[in-house]
């Protein structure tokens, strides 16, 4: 096994053996499809939580399901979640005498058109129900790949929200698939490629 492979199953491991534990001893809310997406969550999940931290809130099994690197890769959730990702990558957090190195949620990717955003934005909406839902705060911009598409970004006014965003991503009609997380990571359009 390579150094990648190792990690990733030590990874899924451990999320999966601290979300039967964390299971055990507390009673949680599971993450459904009525969670709502926020700009920096999905439901109980946020964004910033490490690995222990987003399994027990979650209450779900995460698996990995793209194994980009060892500083990138993405974790999804099964059953009534599957459409739900979750990129992960390497953050430093400062402890009181040194600098540890963490994997953190740092955006959640929507295929699922039955989860909705807070305010009420999914997949199937049209890109002026979008505006509609944001007032002056969608930033638009061509689609990379798609010539007819766009890519609808929320913009938040708020000063606490300002590193992160939510990415619409549309045909040029309608939203096919969308992602909520932190800056930069919310903006990679190849995700961890």
């Amino acid at each position: 096994m390579n150094h990648k492979t190792k990690l990733l199953s030590f990874a899924t491991i451990t999320i999966t053996v601290f979300s039967v534990t964390v299971g055990t001893v507390m009673a949680r809310t599971k993450l459904t499809s009525q969670a709502k997406v926020t700009i920096n969550s999905i439901g109980p999940v946020k964004i910033g939580m490490n690995l222990p931290e987003a399994a027990a809130a979650a209450n779900t099994r995460l698996s990995v399901s793209y194994a980009g690197s060892d500083s990138c890769y993405y974790l999804e959730t099964e059953g009534e979640l599957e459409g739900v990702s979750f990129m992960v990558t390497k953050d430093d957090v400062k402890s009181r005498l040194q600098y540890i190195t963490s994997d953190v949620i740092a955006r959640v990717d929507i295929d699922n058109p039955k989860i909705t955003t807070l305010s009420g934005a999914k997949i199937g909406d049209t890109e002026a129900r979008i505006k509609s839902l944001y007032p002056g705060q969608i930033k638009v911009t061509p689609h990379t790949y798609n010539p007819k598409g766009h890519d609808l970004t929320f913009i938040p006014k708020n000063k606490a929200e300002q590193n992160y965003r939510i990415v619409f991503e549309t045909d040029g009609q309608r939203v096919t698939r969308y992602r909520a997380g932190k800056l930069p990571e919310v903006e990679y359009i190849e995700g961890c490629s």
